[in-house]
């Protein structure tokens, strides 16, 4: 790949949250759009985002704003001085992580139940996001400092972070072309027959605001599904997402007539099942979230382009109560 000559050092993100570069277009890229050009010679940001920096005249060539399909002839000077994404006022905080791999690329968590990932309306601090930055302050200078896809609240499990804007536009990359395996535990009421798969789009549910619910105007939406074991009028399945839609697995299993457990929006009141003994009855009530875990996760790695991939165990409280089905059934 041709690269670029630059009078200052490679991307970096300023404090003021800003990226500056200056890059004289060379002879070999003659006659190509801007954007194309922009692309090749700073691979480490998305070809969107630079054609949104372009249309908004953050990026002018010889001194003057051009659009994203002006052609550049080879001499010319392109100046790129353009703000990232900022963390708004989100501050750092010292909440504990639990990483499982890091490196200068990516970091790689075991989420634990109860931690919003980005701040919302009623979860200002205290997230995920907030542990980032102080984890490592210079995540302030990639988008949502790194994190690129989403765990719910009460869901645990793996979850990778982009460390820079490199890893962040591959991370985005191969998310939208569906090569990040996501493997998923999900306990779920019913006894299911057989594995499956769910194409069903989701959206807003139409009259509670709140929630995500199947819809015909909704985003396409894919899951897949296994049986791993069943019980007594409940099911473990190992679940694999092909596309990554807010409550996609959730809204999808009780789709199914089959919600998770404990996952009060979506219709996983408790079900004992019919002569459960007391401590059985009491592990489904008392449960507090829905039993979801993100077991398995594997990408590209970034930068080294090497499969990398990673599994934890289940969360105490989820491993309880599995174990509590399965006294009941060997009883």
């Amino acid at each position: 790949m041709t690269r670029a000559t630059s009078d200052i050092p490679p991307p970096v993100a300023s404090g003021s949250m800003r990226i500056r570069r200056e890059i004289r277009v060379e002879p070999q890229l003659a006659a190509r759009r801007l954007d194309q050009v922009l692309a090749a010679l700073i691979p480490e940001l998305s070809r969107s985002r630079l054609q949104l920096w372009i249309e908004s005249g953050q990026v002018r060539v010889d001194g003057v704003a051009r659009r994203s399909r002006d052609k550049v002839w080879g001499g010319e000077l392109i100046e790129l001085d353009a703000p990232i994404e900022p963390v708004g006022d989100c501050l750092a905080q010292a909440i504990p992580l639990n990483p499982v791999f890091e490196d200068e690329q990516i970091l790689v968590l075991d989420k634990p139940a109860g931690l919003v990932v980005h701040p919302a309306a009623g979860h200002r601090d205290g997230t995920l996001q907030n542990a980032l930055l102080n984890h490592d302050p210079a995540l302030a200078n990639v988008p949502r400092a790194g994190i690129v896809h989403r765990l719910d609240k009460d869901t645990t499990g793996l979850l990778v972070v982009a460390k820079t804007l490199e890893a962040h536009r591959s991370l985005v990359e191969q998310l939208q072309a569906r090569q990040v395996h996501r493997e998923y535990r999900a306990l779920v009421i019913g006894e299911v027959v057989a594995g499956g798969r769910i194409e069903a789009p989701v959206g807003r549910h139409p009259t509670q605001r709140t929630r995500m619910a199947v819809v015909a105007n909704g985003r396409p939406a894919i899951t897949r599904f296994r049986v791993l074991e069943r019980f007594a009028g409940h099911s473990l399945l190992a679940v694999e997402l092909e596309t990554g839609r807010t409550h996609q697995i959730r809204v999808h299993m009780a789709h199914t007539q089959h919600p998770l457990v404990g996952d009060r929006a979506y219709g996983g009141r408790p079900r004992p099942p019919k002569g459960a003994s007391a401590g059985l009855v009491e592990a489904l009530q008392s449960f507090p979230r829905q039993a979801l875990h993100a077991l398995r996760l594997g990408l590209e790695h970034p930068t080294l382009g090497t499969a990398m991939s990673w599994e934890i165990p289940l969360p105490a409280d989820l491993a309880g109560l599995l174990e509590q089905f399965r006294c009941e059934t060997s009883a």
